[in-house]
């Protein structure tokens, strides 16, 4: 059941006689205590869970009474800005790679849906913000526990007092941790703005690249964790095959109108010419023509990778995105072209197109047995190549033209 203040308070306008010795005298918990410990640490990087948890254990066992222990051990070792089912997605290999000297039961999750079987009675952690940065979290866990009779202890609160003052000093110290996440957040991406601003790359590269160590970005000193890494910028993949793949892909999009399945279909023909370490997907296909790096321009925050579903992103609308205030790296499309091709996808999403007139010439060739390659295109035209000759088309190609070339490759054949 749930404690509110007024039944912790304690009356100082006793009886006239002694009536301790009876039954009802003071509140009695009949349930033996059962207190366990909570704690987190932020990242296996930067700060060290090894000697970070065991000291917060030792901090929070002074709340203990005496000769007690902890039943049970909870902790993370993730950012307190995450919800607690966002938490201790690491594996076990992980949590067992940390060497921490302190039993795991489990995360702060764990802890809330197994606190009733496991009859907790006590929660104990070294201060607030163990539990969570965001004052939302850590006010939800509270009051999930204490739904069910669990009390929260804060080593760092005071002792004694009144119930308003321990409460005021809990709260304040909530606030104090969400403000900090707010600024942390603040701080953390407006450098990761900058990063993308002045032309670093994040993430690993796109198809056609490569990332490679800036050699005149600023190298900061090394720091309290250790040496930062180096700034890395984008350049063509060592293979020149791959950047005219990526710009044939594109166009196969842009002025074709060509869904994912017909370009694999063209790519994956001609493995030479159209070069992939393991083969080409959809996944692939897609996130080449929707990356705008392959403007030249370096862009960030286009997914939101903390979605909890593991190797999901949600992408942020482009309202969101930060782009270089100038190309930073060679370009495979300009950016007026790289608009059009997101035009066209959200056609064929939208069910508005059924495919572009060149599939129709490509069927025909394919039955033929020719081949089909562009040459080179401009706004207006594209110079392909089919079977021996070469033909100008029209972008996109009218249907009486489309039928006319059609008729010509059965004639000649």
């Amino acid at each position: 059941m749930p404690t509110y203040p007024w039944e912790l308070m304690t009356s100082h306008f006793g009886p006239p006689i002694d009536l301790s010795d009876l039954p009802n005298s003071i509140r009695v918990d009949l349930r033996p205590r059962r207190p366990v410990f909570v704690g987190r640490v932020s990242t296996k990087d930067n700060q060290n869970p090894a000697s970070s948890l065991p000291r917060q254990v030792a901090l929070a066992s002074e709340r203990l009474e005496e000769r007690e222990e902890f039943v049970a051990h909870f902790w993370d070792v993730e950012s307190g800005m995450l919800p607690p089912e966002l938490r201790g997605l690491g594996t076990q290999e992980m949590y067992d790679a940390l060497a921490v000297p302190i039993p795991r039961d489990g995360g702060l999750q764990d802890l809330v849906d197994r606190a009733e079987q496991l009859g907790v009675t006590h929660v104990l952690a070294e201060r607030s913000d163990r539990v969570a940065r965001a004052m939302l979290t850590s006010l939800t866990v509270e009051h999930e526990l204490e739904r069910i009779g669990v009390e929260v202890v804060y080593a760092n609160e005071p002792t004694g007092g009144t119930e308003s003052g321990r409460l005021r000093t809990r709260r304040y110290s909530q606030v104090d941790a969400e403000i900090y996440r707010a600024t942390l957040m603040e701080m953390s991406m407006g450098g990761q703005f900058q990063h993308a601003v002045q032309g670093w790359n994040h993430g690993y590269p796109p198809y056609p690249y490569v990332a490679v160590i800036d050699e005149n970005a600023p190298v900061r000193e090394r720091g309290r964790f250790g040496a930062e890494r180096p700034k890395r910028k984008l350049v063509p993949h060592p293979d020149p095959r791959r950047f005219d793949a990526a710009r044939e892909l594109c166009r196969l999009r842009r002025e074709e109108h060509l869904k994912a399945a017909d370009i694999i279909a063209i790519l994956a023909s001609d493995p030479e010419q159209y070069p992939i370490d393991g083969q080409w997907t959809h996944n692939r296909v897609e996130g080449l023509i929707a990356n705008p790096k392959l403007t030249g321009y370096q862009v960030y925050n286009r997914k939101a990778t903390r979605t909890g579903r593991e190797g999901f992103s949600r992408l942020n609308p482009i309202s969101q995105w930060v782009w270089s205030p100038k190309a930073v790296h060679e370009s495979v499309v300009s950016v007026q072209e790289w608009k059009q091709a997101q035009e066209i996808t959200a056609a064929l999403r939208a069910g508005a197109q059924g495919g572009g007139s060149m599939l129709r010439i490509r069927a025909a060739a394919r039955r033929l047995g020719l081949t089909i390659a562009a040459v080179e295109s401009n706004e207006t035209h594209t110079l392909y190549r089919i079977g021996g000759r070469q033909v100008a088309l029209p972008n996109p190609v009218p249907d009486t033209v489309v039928q006319r070339i059609i008729d010509d490759l059965e004639g000649a054949a």
